[in-house]
Protein backbone atom coordinates (compact mmCIF):
# COMPACT_ATOMS: atom_id res chain seq x y z
CA UNK A 1 0.00 0.00 0.00
CA UNK A 2 2.87 2.68 0.97
CA UNK A 3 4.56 1.69 -2.29
CA UNK A 4 1.03 2.72 -4.10
CA UNK A 5 0.51 5.89 -2.42
CA UNK A 6 4.59 6.45 -3.03
CA UNK A 7 3.85 6.20 -6.83
CA UNK A 8 0.59 8.49 -6.48
CA UNK A 9 2.65 11.06 -4.58
CA UNK A 10 5.68 11.13 -7.17
CA UNK A 11 2.98 11.66 -10.02
CA UNK A 12 1.57 14.48 -8.30
CA UNK A 13 5.04 16.28 -7.21
CA UNK A 14 6.00 15.37 -11.22
CA UNK A 15 2.62 16.88 -12.44
CA UNK A 16 3.24 20.01 -10.06
CA UNK A 17 6.55 20.84 -10.84
CA UNK A 18 5.97 20.31 -14.71
CA UNK A 19 2.88 22.68 -14.51
CA UNK A 20 5.08 25.27 -12.30
CA UNK A 21 7.93 25.39 -14.64
CA UNK A 22 5.83 25.67 -17.66
CA UNK A 23 3.92 28.33 -16.18
CA UNK A 24 7.62 30.05 -14.95
CA UNK A 25 8.67 29.80 -18.55
CA UNK A 26 5.92 31.33 -20.38
CA UNK A 27 5.56 34.22 -17.38
CA UNK A 28 9.01 35.10 -17.91
CA UNK A 29 8.32 35.10 -21.79
CA UNK A 30 5.43 37.49 -21.66
CA UNK A 31 3.07 35.09 -22.90
CA UNK A 32 1.19 35.30 -20.15
CA UNK A 33 -0.23 37.77 -17.82
CA UNK A 34 0.98 37.96 -13.88
CA UNK A 35 -1.43 35.82 -11.51
CA UNK A 36 -1.48 39.58 -9.45
CA UNK A 37 -3.82 40.35 -12.42
CA UNK A 38 -6.51 37.61 -11.17
CA UNK A 39 -6.12 37.41 -7.73
CA UNK A 40 -5.77 39.96 -4.62
CA UNK A 41 -2.07 40.28 -3.43
CA UNK A 42 -2.97 37.98 -0.14
CA UNK A 43 -4.67 35.15 -1.90
CA UNK A 44 -1.70 35.15 -4.19
CA UNK A 45 0.60 34.97 -1.32
CA UNK A 46 -0.71 32.66 0.31
CA UNK A 47 -1.64 30.27 -2.55
CA UNK A 48 1.76 30.27 -3.16
CA UNK A 49 2.89 29.51 0.58
CA UNK A 50 0.79 26.72 0.77
CA UNK A 51 1.69 25.21 -2.88
CA UNK A 52 5.88 25.81 -1.89
CA UNK A 53 5.13 23.89 1.37
CA UNK A 54 3.29 20.94 -0.07
CA UNK A 55 6.19 20.42 -2.71
CA UNK A 56 8.77 20.64 0.40
CA UNK A 57 7.41 18.21 2.28
CA UNK A 58 7.11 15.78 -0.75
CA UNK A 59 10.62 16.24 -1.56
CA UNK A 60 11.74 15.60 1.79
CA UNK A 61 9.65 12.39 1.82
CA UNK A 62 11.29 11.64 -1.94
CA UNK A 63 14.47 12.42 -0.40
CA UNK A 64 13.59 9.70 2.26
CA UNK A 65 13.02 6.85 0.15
CA UNK A 66 15.83 7.35 -1.77
CA UNK A 67 18.27 7.36 1.23
CA UNK A 68 16.29 4.75 3.21
CA UNK A 69 17.92 0.84 3.29
CA UNK A 70 15.36 -1.46 1.77
CA UNK A 71 15.27 -4.43 4.08
CA UNK A 72 15.02 -7.39 1.56
CA UNK A 73 13.75 -10.67 2.74
CA UNK A 74 15.27 -13.53 0.86
CA UNK A 75 12.96 -16.79 1.35
CA UNK A 76 14.72 -19.53 3.32
CA UNK A 77 13.76 -22.12 5.17
CA UNK A 78 14.89 -22.15 8.58
CA UNK A 79 15.42 -25.08 11.26
CA UNK A 80 16.15 -25.34 14.48
CA UNK A 81 19.01 -28.02 16.05
CA UNK A 82 20.00 -28.69 19.17
CA UNK A 83 23.36 -26.40 18.41
CA UNK A 84 21.18 -23.41 17.11
CA UNK A 85 19.22 -21.98 13.94
CA UNK A 86 20.30 -23.20 10.23
CA UNK A 87 18.48 -21.03 7.54
CA UNK A 88 19.38 -22.56 4.37
CA UNK A 89 17.79 -20.48 1.41
CA UNK A 90 15.06 -21.21 -1.22
CA UNK A 91 17.87 -21.10 -4.24
CA UNK A 92 20.08 -23.23 -2.62
CA UNK A 93 17.23 -25.54 -2.42
CA UNK A 94 16.63 -25.18 -6.12
CA UNK A 95 20.76 -25.83 -6.75
CA UNK A 96 20.22 -28.76 -5.15
CA UNK A 97 16.95 -30.13 -6.98
CA UNK A 98 18.80 -29.13 -10.10
CA UNK A 99 21.53 -30.84 -9.22
CA UNK A 100 20.14 -33.86 -8.43
CA UNK A 101 17.28 -34.19 -10.85
CA UNK A 102 20.67 -33.67 -13.69
CA UNK A 103 22.16 -37.23 -12.73
CA UNK A 104 19.18 -38.47 -14.16
CA UNK A 105 20.19 -40.28 -17.86
CA UNK A 106 18.19 -38.26 -20.60
CA UNK A 107 16.69 -34.98 -18.34
CA UNK A 108 17.66 -31.87 -20.37
CA UNK A 109 16.74 -27.92 -19.21
CA UNK A 110 16.04 -28.08 -16.01
CA UNK A 111 14.18 -25.76 -13.78
CA UNK A 112 13.19 -26.28 -10.72
CA UNK A 113 10.04 -24.42 -7.97
CA UNK A 114 10.35 -24.87 -4.20
CA UNK A 115 7.43 -24.40 -2.40
CA UNK A 116 7.21 -24.65 1.42
CA UNK A 117 4.54 -26.25 3.21
CA UNK A 118 3.70 -27.70 6.65
CA UNK A 119 4.06 -31.03 5.60
CA UNK A 120 7.65 -30.18 4.01
CA UNK A 121 8.36 -29.13 0.59
CA UNK A 122 7.01 -29.12 -2.20
CA UNK A 123 9.03 -29.53 -5.50
CA UNK A 124 8.14 -29.26 -9.22
CA UNK A 125 10.98 -30.53 -11.58
CA UNK A 126 10.49 -29.05 -15.27
CA UNK A 127 12.55 -30.68 -17.88
CA UNK A 128 12.84 -31.72 -21.10
CA UNK A 129 13.01 -35.39 -22.24
CA UNK A 130 15.47 -36.79 -24.71
CA UNK A 131 13.55 -38.55 -27.31
CA UNK A 132 14.82 -42.11 -26.26
CA UNK A 133 14.15 -42.38 -22.61
CA UNK A 134 11.04 -43.95 -21.47
CA UNK A 135 9.47 -41.13 -19.61
CA UNK A 136 7.51 -42.83 -16.87
CA UNK A 137 10.67 -44.48 -15.92
CA UNK A 138 12.90 -41.57 -16.07
CA UNK A 139 10.15 -39.51 -14.34
CA UNK A 140 10.14 -41.93 -11.17
CA UNK A 141 13.95 -41.89 -10.97
CA UNK A 142 13.65 -37.72 -11.11
CA UNK A 143 11.40 -38.15 -8.35
CA UNK A 144 13.49 -40.67 -5.94
CA UNK A 145 17.00 -38.71 -6.83
CA UNK A 146 15.36 -35.05 -5.46
CA UNK A 147 13.26 -36.86 -2.78
CA UNK A 148 16.37 -38.95 -1.34
CA UNK A 149 19.19 -36.33 -2.20
CA UNK A 150 17.41 -33.41 -0.56
CA UNK A 151 16.33 -34.88 2.58
CA UNK A 152 19.76 -36.33 2.76
CA UNK A 153 21.61 -33.12 2.15
CA UNK A 154 19.42 -30.64 4.10
CA UNK A 155 17.56 -32.83 6.71
CA UNK A 156 14.16 -30.97 5.59
CA UNK A 157 11.42 -33.48 4.85
CA UNK A 158 10.21 -33.47 1.28
CA UNK A 159 6.23 -34.32 1.22
CA UNK A 160 6.05 -34.20 -2.80
CA UNK A 161 8.47 -33.77 -5.96
CA UNK A 162 6.05 -33.31 -9.09
CA UNK A 163 7.73 -33.75 -12.42
CA UNK A 164 6.96 -31.88 -15.67
CA UNK A 165 8.07 -32.82 -18.88
CA UNK A 166 7.86 -29.61 -20.99
CA UNK A 167 8.90 -31.77 -24.60
CA UNK A 168 11.38 -33.94 -26.14
CA UNK A 169 13.87 -32.89 -27.60
CA UNK A 170 15.35 -34.81 -30.92
CA UNK A 171 17.82 -36.10 -30.93
CA UNK A 172 21.19 -34.32 -31.77
CA UNK A 173 23.39 -37.12 -33.29
CA UNK A 174 22.74 -37.57 -37.01
CA UNK A 175 22.90 -41.35 -38.02
CA UNK A 176 24.88 -41.03 -41.26
CA UNK A 177 23.90 -43.14 -44.14
CA UNK A 178 26.52 -45.47 -45.48
CA UNK A 179 26.24 -46.03 -49.84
Amino acid sequence: MAKILDRLLLFVYSLSIGVISVFAILRMSDLVPSLGDYMDQSTLQLTVIIVAAVLFLLSIRFFYISIRRERVHVPSIDQRTEYGDIQISVETIENLCLKAASRVRGAKDLKARIRVTEAGLEIMIRAVVEGDVSIPAMTTDIQKQVHDYLQETTGIPVSNVAVYIANVAQSTAIKSRVE
